[in-house]
């Protein structure tokens, strides 16, 4: 299967929390679209700014991959991809049959930004597992790291969060990307993830090619004492798995994987 150009699917990729992780992009567009536009992030700059949430890729098209797929020992089917997840309105639908024909469970990684949404909440709520993004504590740094869109406050975001995790019967990981831009909101944050009650939490730095210069590890284990009480880890001190991508080059330089 070396030479399959998948189209959607990019794992399993190396995933320091979810094992072997099988990843699904239901935005590939060949071009990032997104809520956000990360200080951070390393597929680049976001070339469609939109909250609305739309159908990019048919469910049809994603369920076909997966049946073209080699056997494969994974832990996770992930939908991450060129943007953020819960744009794609069938986000649910995919999910709910994926699960009809996999016995693996499913993860979406959230940058949280539409979890005030009850059509993303119901969605979400297909998921064994929501990794929630949440990176400042107020305003102003949430505008200089994450960028969002002009509708998106923290306030709501933190409270949507906070409802779902009342309400959500899977697991719910909160992952956190801390650099100098944010590092001095490190308490902050952990005094609302200790509000949210995850059931874990990620602590995070730019280690991958980006604009922006990761923390040493003596400064993300200062920041970790501040979450001491919750189920944390840290990415320095994360066991790292060897696993390969099965997409091509190609495709995998542009979701920022090479």
């Amino acid at each position: 299967m070396g030479k399959t150009n998948y189209k959607y699917i990019y794992g399993p990729v190396p995933s320091w929390r979810l094992g072997s992780s099988l990843g699904i992009d239901p935005l590939s567009k060949g071009e990032k679209i997104c809520t956000f536009d990360c200080i951070y992030c390393q597929i680049g700059k976001t070339k469609k700014f939109t909250d609305k949430r739309e159908v990019f890729v048919s469910t049809e098209d994603i369920l076909e991959e997966l049946d073209m797929l080699p056997p494969l020992k994974i832990d996770y089917i992930t939908f991450s991809g060129t943007g953020e997840p819960t744009l794609a309105a069938n986000l649910g639908e995919m999910i709910k049959e994926i699960k009809k024909k996999r016995s693996e469970k499913i993860a979406v990684l959230t940058n949280s930004s539409l979890m005030y949404r009850m059509d993303v909440v119901k969605d979400l709520f297909c998921a064994d597992l929501v990794v929630a993004k949440l990176d400042a504590a107020g305003q102003a740094v949430f505008e200089k790291v994450n960028q969002p869109i002009k509708n998106i406050k923290i306030d709501s975001t933190i409270q949507a969060i906070k409802d779902f995790k009342i309400c959500f019967l899977g697991k719910l990981a909160l992952q956190i990307m801390f650099m100098e831009q944010n590092k001095n909101s490190a308490e902050y944050i952990a005094r609302i993830a200790k509000e949210i009650k995850p059931d874990e939490v990620q602590l995070n730095t730019p280690l991958r090619p980006c604009g922006v210069k990761p923390l040493t590890k003596s400064e993300m284990d200062a920041i970790e004492e501040y979450f001491s009480g919750l189920n944390t880890v840290s990415v320095y001190n994360a066991e790292k798995q060897d696993v390969k991508p099965i997409s091509s080059k190609d495709t995998l330089k542009r979701r920022g994987k090479v």
